[in-house]
């Protein structure tokens, strides 16, 4: 975490995942940029940049977001 910019590697996950994260956040109303970047397919893990407005906690606020997500699917049933 720099200032209003978390920035983090998030290993082992596709364009999926990702991009539904980035939706997410994007989505947030304190969230003033989110995007990932994949990097080299065998090289990298991908690196993911939120920019945070204000003063609300960047952590916080992923944590909140990954919760949603994890809420979403645990409801699935087939």
């Amino acid at each position: 975490m720099e200032k209003n910019e978390l920035r983090l590697r998030i290993i082992g996950e596709s364009h999926t995942a990702l991009q539904m994260l980035r939706e997410r956040l994007n989505g947030h109303k304190n969230v003033d940029y989110a995007n990932y970047f994949p990097g080299h397919p065998e090289l990298d893990d991908p690196e993911f940049y939120i920019r945070i407005k204000g003063k609300s906690s960047g952590e916080k606020l992923l944590k909140e977001i990954v919760g949603g997500i994890s809420k979403d699917f645990s409801s699935i049933s087939l």
